[in-house]
């Protein structure tokens, strides 16, 4: 007999060496409590979070929090069935509307995870003889759901539009294209020239898709991400989004104007086959949404913090993902995985949990600490991260 599991010898290989060498194991962390936002109990210890994708600080919100258990108390904790057979409560139909509200469309379908949508969507939307476009550092679901579809898949260099035109005027004129972006590329941080890759697929008849679940509630005038934000709500055909970042809970969902947008929901299978999300869920959610559309003083405090966090790391000497704050992701780039667990280690020892990443989920060969900011970072927990980063900075030589 073949052991199936015989392929992952290296990969256990390689876990234990790094457990053997006294670290803690980056990404077996345990939050034994929760006090806020920005602040959680790991190992014991009172730690400050900048790990987290929790922009808005929306999960302890009373209102979100309310919504919730009140729809725990009338629904139960759970559907029991797919959104097209038993699934669909009340609250289904109270987030999808919250939704076109929030980016003034006419279409939005939920879904359980933002995996999900985006598995969803591009599966379902681009199939053989079509071809799907997109950007070499995509998501992981990104990169699934082009597996899980017939479509032929064309990758471009990042963020390079002249490696993007050049790669649609490779295909055939006629043929069905759809172009996927991300407003905020999850790593480093980074954002999309989407005003000049939107151009250049219009110009070559592509429809495009945007993933925004990184910019949702803090880009652009209402929140609605970096394509609000660049002018481009009238020229992006599909915005995908996950409710798993700024708006504080878990689940996905896809935004359009298409009018016949609708005809997903009877041609997805991930959105068929799978159960629908519990309603204390889609409550929150709703009721988070609602909220994001007015969270202006909490939209200038998250970039306050970016700017201050960003700006202070740089002036110490450290190699940051981006040249300024483009988003509420900093990432600290580091020489390898032994510099980087070793820097991870000494933050959260000091009392700071920050996302060690690593290939795959990075570009080959870059090692970084993600900090991802929230709107509720005080200025002094900012400060006091800063001292952390300086002192574990020194400790491992990273800087002088």
């Amino acid at each position: 007999m073949t052991d199936l599991m015989s392929k992952f010898d290296g990969l256990i290989a390689e876990r234990q060496a790094l457990l053997d060498s006294g670290v803690i194991d980056p990404f077996a962390i345990v939050m034994e409590q929760v006090k806020s936002p920005t602040e959680a109990v790991i190992k014991g210890k009172d730690t400050i979070l900048l790990g987290t994708y929790n922009y808005m600080g929306m999960t302890f919100d009373p209102d979100v929090i309310q919504a919730g258990k009140d729809a725990l108390d009338q629904f139960g904790s759970g559907t029991n069935g797919s959104r097209m057979l038993n699934g669909t409560f009340r609250d289904h139909m109270e987030v999808e509307q919250a939704l076109r509200d929030f980016y003034g469309v006419s279409g939005a379908i939920v879904f359980s995870t933002g995996y999900m949508a985006n598995l969803g969507m591009l599966s379902t939307l681009v199939g053989k003889g079509e071809y799907i476009v997109l950007d070499a550092d995509s998501h992981a679901s990104i990169y699934d759901g082009c597996k899980q579809g017939n479509a032929e898949i064309v990758r471009f260099r990042h963020n390079d539009v002249t490696d993007l035109d050049k790669r649609l005027s490779r295909l055939p004129a006629e043929a069905g294209k759809l172009v996927v972006l991300e407003g905020v590329y999850s790593m480093l941080g980074d954002i999309a020239p989407l005003r000049e890759m939107v151009a250049v697929a219009k110009k070559h008849g592509a429809m495009v898709l945007v993933d925004e679940a990184h910019s949702m509630g803090f880009f652009g005038p209402n929140g609605r991400g970096v394509y609000e934000d660049q002018g481009l709500e009238a020229d992006v055909d599909f915005v995908v989004g996950t409710f798993s970042k700024s708006v504080g809970t878990v689940g996905g969902f896809c935004i359009s104007n298409h009018p016949k947008f609708e005809a997903i929901r009877l041609a997805c299978r991930p959105y068929i086959f799978t159960a629908s999300l519990p309603p204390s869920v889609v409550a929150t959610a709703a009721t988070s949404i609602r909220k994001l559309a007015t969270a202006h003083e909490k939209r200038a405090r998250l970039w306050e913090n970016a700017r201050a966090l960003h700006g202070g790391l740089t002036a110490m000497g450290f190699k940051l993902g981006t040249e300024k704050p483009e988003s509420a992701i900093v990432a600290v780039i580091l020489e390898d995985q032994e510099q980087a667990v070793m820097m991870w280690q000494a933050l959260l020892e000091n009392g700071l949990y920050v996302n060690m990443a690593r290939p795959p989920a990075t570009p080959a060969g870059t090692f970084l600490l993600r900090c991802s900011l929230c709107a509720e970072h005080r200025p002094e927990q900012i400060e006091r991260v800063l001292g952390m980063f300086r002192a574990a900075g020194q400790a491992v030589g990273v800087i002088a």
